[in-house]
């Protein structure tokens, strides 16, 4: 097994199930956040939950990823109205590493085309919080069926705001044998 394939397996939500039958039932679009502090994290929420139904409509699974404890992850995740969402709490981020999400430096994660950005986010409300944990890890989100990677979208800075219903597109719509398709900013 690889390492990813023991980590799907090992790796539970907050319900009990294993990532890997998550992905079992369904194509499971994984979003991988930053620190619960980061307002980019609070956008990629507030997008999720804005494409949430499409996605679910559309034959997609959803599943959180959140560098925090479960104290802190629910009551966010239920914040944007995605409480009841699966999520994982992956504090020592074997999870981000296994799919490849690196930790960025500092023009990815603060430099300048990030705090313009930041301050669209901040007046779409999205306030910025208590930095928690690795504030230099990157996220990501990835669609997995059965199993495997089908779908990846790797930050290039912590700004990057992926379109989560394209990825999912992306991600079902892919003929076997089809290179994964992957992309940043």
């Amino acid at each position: 097994m690889s390492q990813l394939s023991d980590l799907l397996t090992e790796y539970r939500d907050q319900l009990g199930m294993t990532l890997l039958d998550r992905s079992r039932q369904r194509p499971l679009l994984m979003l991988f956040l930053r620190h619960a502090g980061c307002t980019f994290c609070r956008q990629a929420l507030a997008d999720l939950a804005t494409a949430r139904q499409k996605l679910e409509a559309g034959g997609t699974g959803l599943l959180l990823v959140f560098l925090d404890t479960e104290a802190v992850a629910g009551p966010l995740a239920a914040s944007y109205g995605l409480g009841d969402l699966p999520r994982v709490c992956d504090t020592q981020q074997r999870l981000y590493q296994a799919f490849g999400l690196a930790r960025g430096d500092m023009a990815r994660v603060a430099g300048p085309a990030v705090w313009w950005r930041g301050l669209k986010a901040i007046l779409e409300g999205h306030m910025v919080g208590v930095p928690r944990g690795d504030v230099t890890q990157m996220p990501g989100a990835f669609v997995v069926d059965n199993g495997e990677i089908v779908a990846a979208f790797r930050h290039a800075t912590s700004a990057d705001r992926p379109d989560y219903c394209e990825l999912a597109k992306a991600g079902t719509h892919r003929p076997s044998g089809a290179p994964v398709p992957t992309s940043a900013g």
